[in-house]
């Protein structure tokens, strides 16, 4: 169950950062619109972090089957590069990439539900891919994949307050955590069976 809530964390490390990129432009709004803001983030993210790892799940059961001896390293493979990958995205400024361009769309309008949800889908495309790892972990996919969207949630709703209040600096501390996190899980996969 450690590694469910371990890898959940990590996976709400990209929603995490965005709630915090979020909650820092939107400082100058009143507290209703940064309530709405939360609220949409943990939905948004939260559902997006859920749905998303088990659409890798039910791939990953069927690529299994024709994978069984490679399975344990292609899973932790997976997580590694999907680690390295939040590593570098942190180093060079990416989530502040994608906000600064949605909002620079979006900003007259402000926070809009397609920019949440191209937002929430961005974010957790990584979860897809690390969802193939849950038939590895000998876990109940429903269960993890459940942990995973209300962690999520957790995040991105106190992303935005945290973001709001403190201003950006925490976003890329957020993406280097949740690397390292899942690099760690990745090698668990592949040489601790």
């Amino acid at each position: 169950m450690i590694e469910v809530i371990l890898l959940a964390i990590a996976l709400a490390m990209d929603a995490f950062a965005v709630s915090i990129g979020l909650g820092a432009k939107s400082q100058k709004q009143s507290s209703a619109y940064v309530l709405r803001l939360a609220v949409y983030a943990a939905l948004y993210f939260g559902i997006a972090q859920g749905v998303m790892p088990l659409i890798g799940y039910l791939l990953g059961a069927v690529l299994l089957g024709w994978l069984a001896t490679a399975a344990p390293w292609l899973g932790g493979g997976i997580l590694i590069l999907l680690g390295a990958k939040m590593l570098y995205e942190a180093f060079n400024g990416e989530i502040e990439a994608v906000l600064e361009d949605s909002f620079d769309r979006n900003m007259q309008e402000k926070i809009n539900h397609r920019m949440m949800f191209t937002l929430a889908i961005a974010t957790s495309i990584d979860a897809m891919a690390a969802g193939f790892t849950l038939n590895l972990l000998a876990l109940n996919a429903w269960l993890a994949c459940s942990i995973i969207a209300i962690v999520t949630a957790g995040f991105g709703f106190f992303g935005i307050y945290l973001g709001k209040s403190s201003g950006t600096w925490l976003e890329d501390k957020a993406e280097i955590l949740g690397g390292l996190v899942l690099i760690a899980i990745g090698i668990k996969v592949m040489f601790i069976r």
